[in-house]
């Protein structure tokens, strides 16, 4: 068992309207740079952006313009469902790099990226581009039955997105891409579907009759990816359910599950980022507790490869 401990409540010193909590309460997807901590939710339009050395509520940043329902349901049927979120080293007009952020795909609404350029000291720079999801999916929905794409990590020229299955279609998956073409097809006003590279389908095994099922990832340096997963009893990728199981894993560049191991509780992660200490991978996570007045949390684990 990993022992995990938590840091902090994921509070935010504004909402994005009076009548939301002061705090993210889905937390998807997670990126370090420097000492800044960058979170997407995926029932927000906003990016949150805490702080590594400090406690103080964190702050959000636009990605897509509009307004959200307060009421639960309507809510989920609207939401972009930001699920990924990645660093993009430096490329053409992002000199300093960038962070995207991607909705799973899996309703017809949840298919934007938000692009975001960042400063020399990580910090963003700048609106953010809102960019169309539309050249990468098509071919994905004729791949997966119940596409929900949940984490993405960049490794050289290859863009990864992590494919999560569910209790109904235990379908994982590692896909793979072309960085640049991925990038330049975004940012084109026209562009023909984009396939991808490979598809190399991953199993994770059960508890309880329910399978582990991918939540995110991170990049090491030797190309070796670190990711969450959870069991969480659903029968597909809309609804919630109970989470009995959470783990992290590490798979290899060519997609070999080298390992995984199950957390000590059951927490709902979404997120997770990996620092490199010897042998020893220092890790944070984020939280979904599928729940509006529940704050996420940021927890800390360590792992040894």
């Amino acid at each position: 068992m990993i022992n995990v401990t938590e840091i902090r409540a994921l509070n935010i010193a504004a909402a994005a309207s009076t009548k939301r909590p002061l705090h993210l309460s889905a937390a998807s997807g997670l990126v370090c740079v420097g000492s800044t901590i960058y979170v997407v939710a995926d029932d927000e339009l906003h990016l949150g952006v805490f702080s590594k050395n400090s406690p103080d509520p964190g702050r959000l940043v636009r990605l897509f313009e509009g307004v959200l329902p307060d009421k639960k349901a309507a809510r989920k049927r609207m939401k972009p469902d930001l699920e990924a979120l990645t660093l993009v080293p430096a490329f053409e007009n992002f000199p300093h790099g960038a962070l995207l952020a991607l909705g799973s795909g899996s309703r017809p609404n949840r298919g934007r990226v938000a692009l975001v350029a960042l400063d020399r000291d990580g910090t963003v720079l700048g609106p953010p581009r809102e960019l169309d999801m539309s050249p990468i999916l098509r071919p994905l929905h004729e791949a997966f039955d119940e596409l929900n794409i949940e984490g993405a990590v960049i490794i050289g020229d290859e863009l990864r997105l992590f494919q999560r299955g569910n209790k109904g279609q235990a379908n994982n998956a590692i896909i793979s891409y072309s960085v640049w073409q991925v990038l330049a097809a975004l940012q084109s006003a026209k562009t023909d579907p984009i396939r991808p590279s490979a598809i190399n389908r991953i199993s994770l095994g059960y508890i309880a009759g329910v399978p582990f099922c991918l939540t995110d990832a991170t990049a090491l340096a030797n190309g070796d990816m670190v990711f969450c997963a959870v069991a969480e009893d659903t029968e597909n990728a809309y609804r919630d359910g109970p989470c009995i199981g959470a783990a992290i894993g590490i798979v290899s560049h060519d997609g070999q599950l080298l390992g995984m191991e199950q957390l000590d509780r059951p927490h709902k992660v979404e997120g997770i980022s990996a620092h490199e200490n010897g042998d020893r991978l220092d890790i944070l996570l984020v939280t979904d507790p599928d729940d509006a007045e529940i704050s996420a949390v940021l927890l800390s684990a360590s792992i040894v490869r």
